[in-house]
């Protein structure tokens, strides 16, 4: 059922915890009248960027408490041309009545003269507390600056951000604030060199053509841009050290690993080491991937890293790091020691066994349940059709207590079973009930927008934090919860989370039976520490920075 408003109080009281009812998905898209797809222009001929298309985001652009959605989407090939509007961005309005009006054309933001588009991250680079939304492209880069009128327009040229060196191919974007000065940086994955007419065609002696294999193209640095405000950034991937790096990046996560109170940066790499970019405090990083154990999985091997998330998935106080990778490379979760090393769990926590026939794109730990434990989404698909379980559907992995993880998939309702190519997917709470809902691309249809069933009468909290002297959305901000029983849980502040994809700023805590909060602590980017006592459960709380 579509709740809407502010604050929603459970009148169920407190339930037992086994056997709960696990919520559904229901794929509410066909409500409402859109006729984006992600459309890739496959039509036989295969070019390199093709199996990348799909971005997505969810962010409030109109500042009205409810959740918007927004996509990226290709262009014609060779041409690099958005040649009609099926090669249109599209930016859903949600009504708050189950329905998303399409305002893509009111807004700006159709990106008919750019090429081929791929992740979104959206964010308030200018803290004039109106979203904005930066898009990687394969030539040029996009970035909407949010007026708060409803329409954006693209600033990138004025902006210092579109200095990358020509052919450079970019994947996924992240906002955060590295050096603590109160505005958001911009962090870049870039993949590699590449241009229609240096695509290289891969051939099987049958005759059947293939999408080369990553190692056909070069590897690339990823880049920094600092935040001198009034508009302006600055390239400082050599200063900064990024530029000593190259790799092929896909999806980016942001958290502080160590809890030195600098944020920190990891870049999944497809076929190359991952990175882990550690905060010196000083304006520079040190990759730290190799090191710290998040370069490689416990073979020694790289794999075909795709989208990532960095989450604390047992509730130890640590920031964690998964990613997925294609069928017959085992999904990755490594556990944060404290901040010293990482872990390779994947064997131990099941997700070697249950990721083996599966090809993730994005992904995010999400508490779907409200129990109290972040369990692990991921969208699936192959990067080609050859394969006999090339189309696929996504899953759910249930997180038992941080220990392991149960395939629950099968249980999520026939909307989210649907089969396909699925890439970008983004998470928050659509219809601000507390239960988290998903948004999936899938290439070459219309995107589902996965509403939580909402019905098994756990508690909840939603944390809207506003910065002052932080960046205004407060990225990096650490929070700890703990409940009246004492049971402590984490989460952090980002939107950068899975593959080409931006989702909901606002922090969810699942409480299971919980209804007290005995307290709220914020840790503000910066250092400064905020305590609430007493905190309501089941509302959205918004909290401002003193």
């Amino acid at each position: 059922m579509w709740r809407s408003g502010v604050l929603l109080v459970c009148l169920c009281g407190a339930m037992a915890e086994a056997p709960p009812k696990r919520p559904r998905f229901t794929d509410i898209a066909p409500r409402s009248q859109f006729s984006y797809i992600s459309n890739n222009d496959f039509t036989g001929r295969k070019y390199f960027p093709q199996p990348m298309c799909g971005g997505v985001a969810v962010f409030d652009f109109d500042n009205d408490g409810r959740m918007d959605i927004f996509f990226t989407n290709g262009a014609k090939l060779p041409e690099l041309k958005r040649t009609g509007p099926s090669f249109y961005n599209c930016l859903l309005r949600n009504k708050g009545d189950g329905t998303f009006e399409d305002v893509t054309r009111k807004a700006g933001v159709l990106g008919e003269n750019l090429d081929f588009g791929y992740g979104v991250a959206a964010g308030d680079y200018d803290n004039d507390g109106f979203t904005d939304l930066f898009i990687a492209n394969t030539g040029k880069n996009t970035l909407y600056r949010n007026y708060g009128d409803g329409t954006f327009t693209d600033v990138i040229d004025q902006s210092g951000l579109a200095s990358k060196p020509p052919e450079t191919l970019s994947v996924q974007a992240a906002w955060f604030d590295y050096d603590n000065d109160g505005q958001l940086d911009l962090v870049l994955s870039n993949y590699t060199l590449w241009t229609p007419e240096k695509d290289r065609r891969c051939v099987r002696a049958d005759g059947v053509e293939f999408y080369c294999h990553p190692k056909t193209y070069v590897a690339v640095p990823h880049r920094l841009y600092h935040n001198l405000g009034k508009g302006r950034f600055e390239d400082v991937t050599e200063k900064s050290g990024f530029a000593k790096s190259p790799g092929k990046g896909m999806g980016i996560g942001i958290a502080d690993f160590n809890g030195d109170g600098w944020t920190d940066v990891f870049v999944a790499n497809d076929t190359e080491p991952n990175f882990l970019y550690l905060n010196r405090g000083d304006g520079t990083f040190r990759e730290m991937g190799l090191l710290l154990g998040v370069a490689y999985n416990d073979a020694g091997m790289t794999v075909s890293a795709m989208g990532c998330d960095v989450k604390d998935y047992d509730n130890d106080g640590w920031v964690d790091v998964f990613y997925n990778n294609l069928m017959r490379q085992s999904w990755a979760l490594f556990r944060n020691l404290k901040g010293k090393m990482f872990r390779y769990v994947s064997p131990e926590t099941r997700l070697v066994l249950l990721s083996d026939t599966r090809s993730g794109w994005s992904n995010g730990f999400i508490d779907y349940d409200n129990d109290g434990w972040k369990d692990l989404y991921s969208s699936n698909g192959d990067i080609d059709y050859l394969a006999s379980n090339a189309a696929q559907h996504d899953t759910m992995f249930e997180n038992a207590a941080g220990k392991r993880f149960v395939d629950v998939s099968a249980e999520m309702g026939e909307d989210f079973l649907r089969v396909g190519f699925q890439r970008g997917s983004a998470f928050g709470d659509l219809n601000n009930d507390g239960f988290l809902d998903v948004v999936v691309t899938s290439l070459n249809q219309r995107p589902r927008i996965l509403i939580n069933s909402a019905d098994n009468g756990r508690h909840w909290l939603l944390v809207a934090v506003r910065g002052r002297r932080s960046n205004r959305d407060g990225i990096g901000a650490r929070l700890k919860l703990t409940t009246g029983s004492g049971r402590t849980l984490y989460n952090h502040v980002t939107t950068s989370v899975g593959f080409m994809s931006s989702s909901d700023k606002r922090v969810h805590f699942g409480l299971g039976a919980e209804e007290k909060i005995a307290t709220l602590e914020i840790r503000w980017p910066g250092g400064a520490v905020q305590v609430l006592e007493n905190v309501k459960a089941d509302q959205i709380l918004h909290v401002e920075e003193p």
